[in-house]
């Protein structure tokens, strides 16, 4: 560098030889972009017109209390206790804050629950009567379920576990002592049967009772760590009392399951002498739901709090009871029971149909990739494979209404001679339901892409929250092989009075053996009568072959109870095959009674039901129900089937009933739900 010059002029130097060097290329003019326009959101309602009337097909799906659920729905949209949140626009939506700690969430479900209280929500829960009542109960916990599935079980356990236990287990001097007082919150119940060593084998618990005839009480022990209550809802923080499951022994000898009632609180909150409580702490969902662990040390109970409706316990200690056989006797303890397992079979169903009513209206507006170049971005649900994913989860979901409703039908018409049946029904229905709506939340959760991660989408966050329900009140395969279980015992017995069968929508296999036509065509496949008789033929010749299978290995030397364990693959199988045929029945029936165009549409989604039930097991092609020409005649006719429904699709899911307020942005405007000044005012 010549250090000579100055600043200036070397700085001038510099600019000359750059200017140079970029006059040896030619000049090139900036053309302008062709932008294209922004992403806007059109409402689906602006484009699709319904075919018939989305009010009557709900009050099929709801089939009772339609006018109660919505003031329910209406009364928690407008507190402040249930979030409301303003997205998108003018737009409100309420939602849980499942951000808040477990301690907070408990904290905000006791007082929903005062909030319910106060407005009347439980009245007759427990002190009213008739079939109304009980329906109408059963509508608003589905709806507050809707909402927060913590808050639903929180109650669930309060009215219809310990309230039930009381109703149905306890006699007059219970119901006037301890009704009252639990509906009105007086009294917080919980319910102790599940333990850390057995869940669904109730009658292995190992909690013991003892009577002390000097002074009229019982003793109530835990006599090892796997006989500690566990998963016990409302023992952590909240519930003053419990009843309490034990193996009652009576001068040293054992009479089975007994339920009793006892405190476990203060009315302060402070846990009773003789009773230990632990936390189970946090957990994948449920945590406004207070779930804790009990030990009991001598926990003295009242003779008065023996729940005597099956068997009581005199004041000399004599035991009396007008059932003399065992088994009988804890099926009728049991058969009360079945309350729960309605509740979470009708409540799951609620979920299954806000999911599909916000995948299908995400689907609505959401556009993904053009056909053809300048052509516009095609609309999810426009696509054939996206019509594949969603749609028969919308057929499923009217058809397990429908299911559900005859669930609550049958048990509010309960006696004592058709115990067996709803025992059967809830089992099958409750396992059946839940399994599809954890299908359907994951299912849905994929359709919305990213957006079905944010809790705010609600899709996502609710696979944790009612993944339980595979478990709880029964675990699902356990309960499926006690329905197996059932239907082998009713054809053994019919076979040895050589007697028609008769319940249970059996009568079929009392008929020849359906025919299936060799080469179905499209209005076959559509037909009740291919429908009916397929769905007759697999459950018929599976309960042939498990009823074989079991008798083989019988005859190979297996106890008869090693027999049925060792044919649970067909016992899985068959049961299936009798709840996939109820529901197609019953569904057929709801059909049977409409007329117009709702005849028309239910007749499509009964299509639809039937053929995708097909589709998904392997035992129509196994045992050759189906030819291989029949199977793919069927998945074709699911594809024109799903054609047929996608202008439908907007009027089907708002046939639920679902307020907007209780779906989420991205069914709505999710583009102004996801904006800045949307994002600022949170």
């Amino acid at each position: 560098m010549d250090i000579s010059f100055t600043s200036s002029e070397r700085v001038s130097r510099r600019s000359a030889i750059i200017g140079r060097h970029l006059s040896q290329y030619p000049a090139y003019s900036l053309l302008p972009i062709d932008l294209s326009p922004c992403i806007s959101y059109s409402p689906p309602e602006g484009s699709v017109k319904a075919a018939f009337d989305s009010q009557k097909l709900r009050q099929i799906l709801d089939g009772h209390d339609v006018e109660s659920r919505e003031w329910l729905f209406r009364l928690m949209e407008g507190s402040s206790l249930f979030c409301p949140q303003r997205r998108g626009g003018n737009r409100v939506f309420v939602l849980p804050d499942y951000g808040q700690s477990m301690d907070q969430q408990r904290e905000m479900t006791m007082r929903r629950i005062k909030f319910l209280l106060e407005h009347g929500v439980f009245d007759g829960w427990l002190t009213g009567s008739g079939h109304e009542v009980e329906l109408r109960r059963f509508a608003l916990n589905e709806c507050i379920g809707l909402y927060d599935h913590s808050l639903a079980i929180k109650l669930g356990v309060h009215f219809f576990l310990w309230g039930g236990a009381i109703q149905f287990f306890g006699t007059k001097r219970h119901h006037d002592k301890w009704l009252r007082d639990t509906e009105n919150y007086l009294i917080k119940g919980c319910f102790a049967m599940t333990e850390l060593g057995h869940g669904s084998n109730v009658r292995g618990i190992e909690t013991v009772s003892t009577y002390d005839s000097n002074t009229q009480e019982f003793l109530i022990n835990t006599p090892c760590e796997s006989a500690q209550k566990y998963w016990i809802g409302g023992a952590a923080k909240h519930a003053t009392h419990t009843i309490i499951f034990s193996q009652l022994h009576i001068n040293g000898s054992s009479q089975g399951v007994h339920a009793f009632i006892g405190q476990i609180r203060d009315p302060n909150g402070n846990i009773m002498p003789n009773v230990r409580i632990a936390d189970c702490g946090y957990k994948i969902g449920l945590n406004g739901v207070d779930n804790g662990r009990i030990w009991f040390d001598n926990l003295r109970v009242p003779r008065e709090n023996l729940l005597n409706s099956v068997a009581d316990v005199l004041h000399d200690g004599q035991y009396v009871s007008s059932i003399k056989n065992p088994d009988q006797r804890f099926a009728a303890f049991m058969a009360p029971l079945t309350s729960g397992r309605v509740n979470i079979a009708v409540s799951s169903v609620y979920i299954s149909k806000m999911a599909v009513a916000i995948a299908v209206r995400y689907g609505l507006t959401r556009r993904a990739f053009s056909i053809a170049p300048n052509d516009a971005e095609v609309l999810l649900l426009d696509y054939p494979s996206h019509q594949r994913r969603i749609l028969p989860l919308v057929a499923k979901a009217c058809a397990m209404s429908i299911s559900g409703n005859y669930l609550k039908k049958i048990f509010v018409n309960r006696s004592s001679d058709t115990s067996k049946m709803i025992h059967i029904y809830s089992s099958a229905l409750k396992a059946t339901h839940t399994w599809q709506n954890m299908k359907t939340l994951q299912e849905c959760r994929e359709a919305c892409g990213g957006q079905g991660l944010k809790t705010e989408n609600r899709v996502g966050i609710l696979k944790g929250e009612f993944d339980v329900q595979s478990t709880f009140e029964g675990d699902n395969n356990v309960l499926m092989q006690q329905v197996s279980k059932a239907l082998l015992s009713e054809y053994i017995s019919a076979q040895k009075k050589k007697k028609p069968l008769e319940g249970l929508g059996l009568e079929h296999m009392n008929s020849p053996y359906p025919v299936i036509p060799a080469n179905l065509t499209s209005s076959a496949v559509r037909s009740i009568e291919f429908q009916n008789n397929i769905f007759f033929l697999r459950e018929r010749d599976l309960l042939s072959r498990y009823a074989n299978e079991v008798h083989d290995y019988q005859g190979q030397g297996e106890s008869k109870e090693s027999s049925v364990l060792l044919s649970y693959q067909l016992a899985e199988e068959l049961a299936r095959a009798f709840t996939e045929r109820t529901i197609l029945q019953l569904f057929a029936e709801v059909e049977n009674s409409a007329a117009g165009p709702l005849k028309g549409v239910l007749g499509l989604l009964r299509s639809m039901y039937a053929s995708i039930c097909i589709e998904e097991d392997a035992s129509f092609l196994r045992y050759g129900y189906l030819s291989l020409g029949n199977a793919v005649a069927v998945r074709k006719e699911v594809m024109k089937l799903c054609g047929e429904m996608r202008p439908h699709a907007l009027a089907l899911v708002d046939s639920f009933g679902i307020p907007d307020s209780f779906l989420s942005p991205i069914a709505f405007d999710w583009i102004e739900a996801n904006s800045w000044a949307c994002s600022n005012t949170r």
